[in-house]
């Protein structure tokens, strides 16, 4: 019975000890070994599946610890049935399936839900995103082993006894002091402006973050303007709210600034690198928006989530830096550049708005983790974070120079949006193309791109963008994907 658990081969690129101890727990719970007999020797098992035997033994201890199997002197290890039996519940009282009546069908929720999600429009990226041969998808990276590496150190040193009794407690609605002080000396400074603790907090990513800010200032009859065409999970954000949404064109300089923005009570922008379009608010935008919040009395929503990746000249300041009065609300991430999946990012803003939205927090989810927030606080002050930083800029420019030499010599009939740095370019397509075909279209042959459509909130928008991500792809193949993007749109035209 046992041996079926391990027909299939260990896989040597993942740790020994834990793929046996998971198949044996597997086999255990599935009763396929008798309480009454030993499980086979430490030998025995070591030349079934072929493996040394002190990883049998050493996982026949982990076994036994967790309480799953029993050590008897001179026989051997056997199954443990009392806590097996506990773990899967098997003493259960029949007569009490029988007080209920039989279930008529599924609940229907629809008329009990206050308000349904489910029908917003997102952008949609396939979860297999990593066979297509060509990923020109945006918001994902290529793995930095050397981060990689450092990342599970600084996990391993935060797990410590010295770290460890910091993390292990309730922090109730606190943050990891240790990050908030990497963010004030590390992070702030490179953005041009500083914080005190009480106006700093950490959320669940950027995203979280204006999620937050949105519950607090956002309801019915609130105005929120932004950019068009803009980021597509803010939109949804605010929508969620009960807002009303003014759109505001943007150019090669950003926003643009206009008395058009009189009546707004917050204005969200994404100043360092506009989503979609990547460009970046020149510093006179800059001002005029400041001034206009000021003259117009609305606050600023700042979304600097690609802060760290300019490739000309000098980073550019964020808008918090020139705020005077409290009414920018800066929001910046410190996963996206690094880790996605890690989900950290932080917000910036007066102090009397930063404690109700710990006070907001606390009842959604009280803190981040303790633990990923030390291991990024020591990440940040070993000099890992800036030593990747570093890597990634060099990497994305060479990418980014890349893909706009390949641009401009195969795809001659469109246009790129110029940048100064960022992890995606804005393409425009011929004139009356749909880039949703094209997007259609070059899938079906490996190459994966993104319709701008649902970026775009004006009736009129136009259908022809497409977002191209170069994070994620390799740099050897921006130019073969580029070619093939180049015959897709050949065969659409013809």
């Amino acid at each position: 019975m046992l041996e079926r658990f391990f027909v299939e081969p260990l896989d040597p690129a993942k740790r020994l000890q834990q793929q046996i101890q998971e198949r044996l727990i597997e086999a255990i719970l599935a009763g396929a070994l008798p309480f009454h007999e030993p499980l086979p020797a430490t030998r025995i098992m070591a030349e079934r599946i072929k493996v040394s035997r002190n990883t049998v033994t050493l996982v026949y201890e982990r076994l036994a610890e967790d309480g799953y199997l029993k050590s008897v002197n001179r026989r051997g290890y056997f199954i443990d049935e009392r806590y097996v039996r506990e773990q899967l519940n098997i003493k259960v009282d029949d007569r009490a399936k029988k007080l209920f009546p039989a279930a008529a069908g599924p609940v229907d929720f629809t008329h009990r839900l206050r308000q349904s999600f489910t029908g917003q429009q997102n952008i949609v990226k396939p979860a297999n995103w990593r066979d297509f041969p060509y990923p020109f998808i945006y918001g994902q990276t290529t793995p930095d082993k050397t981060s990689l590496s450092r990342w599970r150190d600084c996990v391993r040193v935060a797990g410590t006894m010295l770290h460890s009794k910091d993390w292990m407690v309730d922090l109730i609605d606190a943050d990891d002091p240790m990050l908030v002080e990497q963010i004030i000396r590390r992070i702030l400074p490179q953005r041009g402006f500083r914080a005190e603790p009480d106006q700093l907090l950490i959320t669940v990513g950027a995203q979280n973050a204006l999620y937050l800010a949105a519950s607090l200032l956002c309801g019915p009859g609130t105005r929120v303007d932004m950019e068009d065409p803009g980021y597509v999970d803010a939109r949804n954000i605010f929508l969620a709210h009960g807002v009303q949404i003014r759109p505001h064109a943007i150019d090669g300089n950003g926003l643009r600034v206009s008395d058009a923005l009189a009546g707004a009570d917050l204005v969200y922008v994404t100043p360092g690198h506009q989503s979609p379009t990547n460009v970046t608010m020149s510093m006179e935008r800059r001002l005029s928006l400041l001034s206009a919040a000021e003259k117009h009395d609305f606050l600023i929503l700042e979304d600097d989530y690609e802060h760290e990746l300019n490739f000309v000249g000098p980073q550019r300041a964020a808008l918090k830096s020139f705020d005077q009065t409290g009414r920018v609300i800066h929001v910046g991430s410190l996963s996206k550049p690094l880790f996605p999946g890690l989900r950290l990012g932080f917000i910036a803003a007066a102090t009397p708005l930063v404690a109700e939205l710990r006070a907001l927090r606390r009842l959604m989810y009280r803190h981040t983790s303790s633990l990923d927030q030390r291991a990024m606080a020591i990440f940040l002050a070993e000099g890992h974070f800036d030593a990747h930083i570093r890597r990634q800029r060099t990497s994305l420019a060479e990418k980014w120079k890349t893909i706009l030499r390949a641009a401009a010599k195969l795809l001659p009939g469109c246009d790129v949006t110029m940048t100064t740095g960022g992890s995606a370019v804005w393409l425009t397509l011929p004139k009356g193309m749909l880039a949703k075909d094209v997007e259609r279209q070059a899938a079906l042959q490996g190459l994966l791109v993104e319709a701008g459509d649902i970026h775009y909130q004006r009736p009129d928008s136009p259908r022809n963008r497409l977002r191209l991500g170069f994070a994620a792809i390799a740099h050897d193949k921006i130019e073969p994907g580029l070619a093939l993007l180049a015959k897709v749109i050949r065969e659409i035209e013809g």
